[in-house]
């Protein structure tokens, strides 16, 4: 039998908790972080947590990072790699299909298909850069699912490529890392965890709905994970590496919940 470490908040009994919500609530800016503190954002959930004095705005802040490491580790526990995402019949597509980045749809990257290059590095074998030719080649497969927005919003999509854990084990990866980290050639960068890139659903796409992925969809390469929210799906990725060191995300590190699980 084991026995688990008594936890507590500090709270300072000179201050008016209401208070404290309050200017907690202020920090909620994220939709993400608003997900998580339906949960977490209580005076009971916060006994969950340690060593956290909450008597400013940034020990506010430090606190609504803590939750959202917290609530990753539970989000990661609850994950189960074999269950699939609903999948859904082309009459149900969303057309158009949204744009959605961080950039407007002007400053797409234009990538250069015929030199493009796919830099792999890490704990992988194989770490040969590939071309288009060489991931179009690969065995392919497809998948009609919802895409999950942070902000709100919803589409169905129907995209094309070759599953991720066929690919990781084609050039030799190491699957008992913990992460995967891609760069983009948009300059976004985001990592997941091995058990979502394991997952069968989990595709590198290089199609969507039947035709080569246009630029504003990721061209030439995209990462689908109808498991994920939106944003974890990084478009035009260059470079991917597989790795034991937590290599954060582009919104992961401006206060955005790291699983990102739908």
């Amino acid at each position: 039998m084991t026995t688990r470490k008594k936890t507590s908040l500090l709270i300072d009994p000179s201050l008016d908790r209401k208070l404290i919500l309050k200017d907690a609530e202020k920090e909620l800016k994220l939709p993400t972080r608003r997900l998580f503190a339906k949960r977490a954002l209580t005076l009971g959930g916060l006994s969950m947590l340690t060593g956290c004095h909450l008597t400013d705005e940034k020990s506010v802040s430090t606190f609504l990072t803590a939750v959202s490491r917290f609530n990753d580790q539970v989000q990661g526990l609850l994950f189960d790699p074999h269950k699939l995402a609903p999948e859904y019949s082309e009459a149900m597509l969303t057309r158009p299909f949204p744009f959605n980045a961080f950039y407007d749809i002007d400053s797409v990257p234009e990538v250069n298909g015929n030199d493009y290059k796919l830099e792999i590095s890490g704990l992988v074998q194989d770490k040969h850069t590939w071309n288009l030719s060489e991931l179009y080649a690969l065995p392919q497969t497809s998948q009609i699912t919802r895409h999950i927005c942070v902000e709100g919003w919803s589409a169905i999509g129907h995209w094309g490529g070759t599953r991720f854990s066929d690919f990781l084990q084609r050039i030799g990866a190491d699957t008992t890392a913990k992460y995967i980290g891609f760069k983009c050639a948009d300059d976004y960068y985001e990592s997941i965890d091995m058990a979502t890139a394991l997952h069968p659903q989990t595709l590198l796409t290089f199609t969507y709905d039947g035709q080569t992925l246009p630029p504003k969809y990721g061209y030439p390469m995209k990462l689908r994970m109808p498991t994920k929210l939106g944003y974890k799906n990084p478009k035009h990725i260059t470079a991917m590496f597989v790795t034991n060191t937590y290599p954060g995300g582009d919104w992961v590190d401006q206060g955005y919940n790291w699983f990102g699980g739908s």
